[in-house]
């Protein structure tokens, strides 16, 4: 069979260079301002542009897994899904880290182009709106809603809201998270004197508690016990909540384990996401002190809203405070503990 002779591939065309070096325009020379600082800022907004495409691909493989309708615990999926989801964990610590490059501009260095920009800003990054919403953050949790798409021109407002209208990792999750077959099964969870595992646990976990963490255990009830008094408006359903604090429990069975990390890869994701905008907060502070933000924010204190509000996985987060040492955990059937090992 005659191979197919391929035209040699060269490195500047490869990355399209011409294009890529020829994307910095800055303000400042258009009008024959010296800012000498203008280009340092556009090119690591541009980096962040970059990166942020690079997350929005990993997050749509992850999201062709989940959609899947049946996913086994310990499969090739999982642990894809857990290695891209890493990647943009490493990508968003770089992206942390790139904040300090931008911190070497100097208030003044800033101002000697800040107000050629407006009013653009990095509020209008519908690439990192995007990023959120695939996550999962509805538009009712946003931080100051009314003004989250008033800067954005009709095409970018088409695209997040397409984006929204998808359904989310976190949706994805949570669907993953119903389909877990090992709380279902009556044989492992009605064997012990009529008792389900869920009421054993309880007892363990009331009697582990001090006198001032008792307000837990009425928590606990509505989210694990009595499903009636399961509290609306969560993003996680009652089984996903069980089954996602079963999994952090027993997470040293080796078919919990890739669960196990997936779940706390994602903790991971919000808190790099945190960092990142907190970071943020600084720089604002430290550059433009209390002055409204280019785009027409409040700039530092919007950022500090948005910042303490827009966590996608805190449900996950808030599992912690519902967990035993491995001493006291319930001692699982043996079957159980045969079912989620493996096997030859």
């Amino acid at each position: 069979m005659e191979t197919k002779q391929r035209k040699p591939v060269y490195y500047g065309e490869y990355l399209q260079l011409n294009k890529l070096l020829d994307a910095q325009q800055p303000e400042s020379e258009k009008e024959g301002i010296r800012a000498d600082d203008e280009m340092l800022f556009i090119i690591i907004h541009q980096s962040y542009e970059l990166w942020f495409k690079q997350i929005i691909h990993e997050l749509s493989i992850v999201r062709e897994v989940f959609k899947k309708p049946n996913i086994h615990d310990n499969t090739p999926d999982i642990y894809n899904s857990v290695h891209r989801l890493k990647r943009i964990g490493t990508i968003l610590e770089v992206a942390v880290q790139q904040m300090g490059i931008l911190e070497t501009m100097t208030p003044l260095d800033f101002l000697d182009f800040r107000d050629l920009l407006r009013p653009a800003s990095g509020f209008q990054s519908i690439q990192f709106k995007i990023i959120e919403a695939t996550l999962g953050l509805r538009y009712e949790q946003r931080h100051g809603k009314a003004y989250y798409l008033s800067q954005l021109n009709e095409a970018d407002i088409a695209l997040v809201k397409k984006a929204e209208q998808e359904q989310s990792l976190l949706v994805l999750i949570n669907q993953w998270l119903e389909r877990m077959p090992y709380t279902r099964n009556d044989s492992y969870w009605d064997n012990n004197g009529g008792k389900s595992f869920w009421n054993i646990y309880r007892d363990a976990y009331a009697a582990s508690l001090s006198e001032l963490e008792q307000k837990n255990l009425a928590v606990f009830d509505s989210l694990f016990i009595n499903s009636s008094e399961y509290p609306e408006g969560r993003s996680f359903s009652a089984d996903a909540g069980r089954n996602a604090l079963f999994i952090m429990l027993y997470r040293d069975l080796p078919l919990l384990q890739l669960p196990y990390d997936l779940l706390n890869t994602l903790l991971e994701l919000d808190q790099m996401l945190s960092m990142w905008r907190h970071r943020h907060i600084h720089l604002v502070q430290r550059t433009i002190g209390k002055r409204v933000g280019t785009g027409g924010s409040s700039g530092a204190e919007y950022l500090r809203g948005a910042a303490d509000s827009h966590y996608v996985f805190k449900e996950l987060s808030e599992l912690t405070s519902f967990l035993l040492p491995r001493n006291l955990l319930p001692v699982l059937p043996e079957q159980l503990i045969s079912d989620m090992s493996f096997r030859r």
